[in-house]
């Protein structure tokens, strides 16, 4: 080689060809978070916090400048649920709060696309869902009972979101939802104008803070 040629750079292997893909997710926290085999170990909650609230419901459908994150979805959720139940007990908040927890590794996405893809999506949000409720302290499956609230909540939540961020006439939204819940104007003004990013984050780590002590 002359003194003028520059050397080629090393060139590194090709990976294997049945290597396996990668599947785990590396969160801010410095946390690796294994989809296919969870650890609650390596589930921080200002990880879920950080990543709800930059998550958009609706697939960002929604008016506003900001999008309505899943962690103002997760505050409007309680707030319906309290308004069924009142006076609901530690264990029932903690579990509203984290029943969209999957969210902040998968995403949000959006019911019409679950029903394509099937059960290969549902079966990562269970086992997700199920690590999270260890890590603090839940059962990996809630009693029929609270699914159901939280369902019912969820689903109420999702009328007032669809009609009045996202664009649905209120028929509509009956057919898809159910009935709407009784939320008083002031509540309707505090959950369902979106809030950035941080704000959302802030929120649902204080609400978790409270809940959690």
């Amino acid at each position: 080689m002359s003194c003028n040629e520059v050397p080629s750079p090393a060139r590194s292997p090709p990976p294997a060809r049945n290597a396996a893909p990668r599947a785990w997710q590396r969160m801010l926290s410095g946390r690796r978070l294994d989809l296919l085999d969870p650890s609650p170990l390596d589930i921080e909650v200002g990880d879920i916090a950080h990543g709800l609230a930059r998550v958009a419901r609706w697939n960002g459908q929604t008016k506003g400048a900001h999008i309505f994150s899943v962690a103002q979805h997760t505050l409007l959720v309680e707030a319906v649920a309290a308004l069924r139940v009142p006076g609901l007990d530690r264990r029932a908040r903690l579990a509203l709060l984290l029943h969209d927890a999957p969210e902040y590794v998968i995403g949000d996405m959006i019911s019409p696309f679950k029903a394509v893809i099937g059960e290969a999506y549902k079966g990562v949000e269970q086992r997700l869902l199920a690590a999270i409720h260890v890590r603090f302290g839940l059962p990996p499956q809630l009693p029929r009972d609270l699914s159901r609230l939280i369902k019912a909540a969820d689903h109420g939540a999702a009328f007032l979101e669809a009609t009045r961020l996202a664009g649905f006439e209120p028929g509509e939204a009956v057919r898809l939802f159910g009935r709407p819940p009784p939320l008083t104007p002031r509540q309707e003004r505090e959950y369902l104008a979106p809030w950035p990013a941080n704000e959302a984050q802030r929120r649902y780590l204080e609400r978790f803070e409270k809940v959690i002590d």
